[in-house]
C-alpha cells in the first residue's frame, strides 16, 4: 500500500471537506492559514481536487452512473509522483510518457480528456477507452468528455478526473477544493490524522485512510465475485445432474437395442464405451 503503483497511489489519506478550501495547501500562505507547519505536518503534502457533484460510479452504487462525480486535478501533481497503475490507456492522441499528462491534451474534436478507475469505467458506467460522456457546463452548454485512461483497481473509484484548467474553464462557479489525496509518513499516520483533524476542524474535513478505502471497495467487489461463483457453481451442479438424468433415460429407452448388440456378440466393455 505504500508503493506508488498500488491501488492507494502511495497516499496516506483520502480527504473530503464540507466547505471549499480556497487556498493552496502546499504553498506557505495556505499552510500558515491552516497552521500546517508544525512538526507533525511538516512532511505532509496535498493533491487538491476541485469537485463537481454527481453520481457515485463506484461498486457501492448498483445503478448505472450516467454523470459521475467530476474532479479537477493538476495532472503534474500525480505525474511526477507516478501515482497508480493504468490498466488501459489511449495513445492515439498523444505519446505522453505518463498517462496522467494525457489530461492536458487538446483534442481536434473539442472533447475534454478524462481518466477513471478501470472497474468504474467498465461496470458502473458501461464505457471503455475512447467512449464519451456528455456534461453541461456552468453556462448551460453541453460538452463531451472522452475517456483516455483507466486506473487499475484503486481508491479513485466512483469519480472522473479531468485537468484542473479545463475544470475551471467549464465550471468557474465551483470555487476551491473539496477533495484531497494526502501524502505523509505512514509511521505517523495517527498523529497526522489528529493534527489534520485539528487544523481543518472548521471546514469539516473527513479523513479516510487509503488502505481502509481500498479494503471497503474490495470487500464489495469480492462479495460480488463470491455470489457469482456460488451461482455459477450451482448452475454447474444442476447442469451436470440434468445431463446425467438425460443419459440414464437414454440408456433406459435403448435397453432393447443394447440387448440385441449383446446377443450378436458385442462385449459389455464395448457397450459401456459406446454409452459413455
Amino acid at each position: 500500500s505504500r508503493e506508488r503503483g498500488s491501488g492507494t497511489g502511495g497516499f496516506l489519506f483520502w480527504g473530503q471537506t464540507s466547505e471549499a478550501v480556497t487556498r493552496d495547501l502546499n504553498r506557505p500562505d495556505g499552510r500558515d492559514f491552516f497552521l500546517l507547519d508544525d512538526e507533525v505536518l511538516s512532511e505532509v503534502s496535498f493533491v487538491s481536487l476541485r469537485v463537481l457533484p454527481g453520481e457515485d460510479a463506484s461498486c457501492l452504487n448498483l445503478n448505472r452512473a450516467q454523470r459521475p462525480r467530476l474532479l479537477g486535478v493538476n495532472p503534474a501533481e500525480l505525474a511526477y509522483r507516478n501515482a497508480f497503475t493504468f490498466a488501459s490507456v489511449d495513445r492515439s492522441q498523444s505519446d505522453a510518457a505518463n498517462p496522467w499528462l494525457l489530461l492536458n491534451d487538446q483534442r481536434s474534436d473539442g472533447a475534454i480528456p478524462a481518466i477513471a478507475d478501470q472497474n468504474s469505467m467498465l461496470w458502473a458506467m458501461g464505457k471503455q477507452i475512447g467512449d464519451t460522456l456528455q456534461y453541461t457546463d456552468g453556462q448551460g452548454n453541453e460538452f463531451d468528455l472522452v475517456l483516455v485512461g483507466g486506473v487499475a483497481n484503486s481508491v479513485l473509484q466512483g469519480n472522473l478526473f479531468i485537468a484542473e484548467d479545463y475544470f475551471v474553464e467549464r465550471f468557474p462557479h465551483a470555487e476551491g477544493y473539496q477533495a484531497f489525496l494526502i501524502d505523509g509518513p505512514f509511521e505517523q499516520q495517527e498523529e497526522v490524522a489528529t493534527a489534520l483533524g485539528r487544523a481543518f476542524r472548521n471546514i469539516g474535513m473527513e479523513l479516510v485512510p487509503t488502505v481502509q478505502r481500498m479494503a471497503d471497495f474490495n470487500a464489495v467487489q469480492n462479495t460480488y465475485l463470491s455470489t457469482f461463483q456460488l451461482l455459477g457453481g450451482l448452475g454447474l451442479i444442476l447442469g451436470s445432474l440434468g445431463l446425467g438424468v438425460v443419459v440414464l433415460r437414454n440408456i433406459w429407452e435403448r435397453r432393447g437395442e443394447l440387448a440385441l448388440l449383446r446377443a450378436v456378440g458385442f462385449q459389455p466393455k464395448a457397450l459401456r464405451r459406446m454409452v459413455l
